[in-house]
């Protein structure tokens, strides 16, 4: 069975090209784990595509490896997420502070931190800053948002494409990106992952060097793909 068959169909959170080096296009669970309602969710992030890798950040790659590499250097880190539908805000979670770089020693250490000595009663320092959404009879998840950057509250009512919240490095991060998945429970301990496919997503062609839109697509964890918001 095609687990995508009924899957929802959203607007992309974001604007311009993305990559997504964890997704269900490529991989189910795509995290390695239905647990946190993570079984098809996405982790969206900015790269340079002149260089080999998942070269995310504006700095050679020893830099990064050996001192680490500052937020603002880091391709989408403060960029704006929008809404991908109609919806409501359920929850939401700010003022958990990012740490200044992105490292990729630092960085694993914390998430090896939170993830086996974290408290469940308290998810804010694994989840990072995030928001809660209703969408399309599910509730649409926003994970590890810039600090002070959510710029809504509970029953706030939501039109699709409206700015939310910012991309961020807080919480279980290991490079400035968005964290987004669907689900059946705003309760993360019992949430189900619930699929999803995105509108006009435009993908990468190399083979004739070209664009290619698609009207809904699931995008693997080697395209290259853009939504500019038409």
């Amino acid at each position: 069975m095609n687990e995508f068959e009924n899957a929802i169909s959203l607007e992309f959170p974001l604007r311009g090209e993305w990559m997504a080096p964890h997704t269900p296009g490529t991989k189910i669970p795509s995290h390695g784990s239905d647990q946190l309602g993570q079984r098809y969710a996405f982790d969206f992030l900015q790269v340079n595509w002149e260089k080999k890798g998942v070269h995310f950040y504006n700095a050679n790659s020893l830099r990064y490896i050996l001192f680490g590499v500052p937020l603002n250097k880091n391709y989408c880190w403060g960029k704006n997420i929008h809404a991908p539908c109609d919806g409501k805000i359920i929850k939401c979670e700010d003022g958990l502070k990012e740490r200044k770089i992105t490292h990729l020693i630092s960085d694993l250490i914390v998430v090896l931190k939170n993830s086996f000595f974290g408290n469940l009663n308290n998810l804010h320092p694994l989840l990072g800053n995030y928001i809660i959404m209703e969408c399309n009879n599910a509730f649409a998840f926003f994970a590890h948002l810039q600090n002070g950057s959510i710029n809504v509250s509970v029953g706030d009512k939501i039109k699709k494409g409206q700015i939310i919240g910012k991309v961020g490095h807080s919480g279980n991060s290991t490079a400035a990106h968005l964290h987004f998945q669907l689900m059946d429970n705003i309760n993360l301990l019992e949430a189900k992952g619930i699929p999803c496919i995105f509108e006009n997503l435009e993908i990468f062609n190399k083979e004739n060097n070209s664009w290619q839109k698609e009207k809904n697509y699931v995008p693997k964890n080697t395209d290259r793909f853009r939504f500019n918001g038409i």
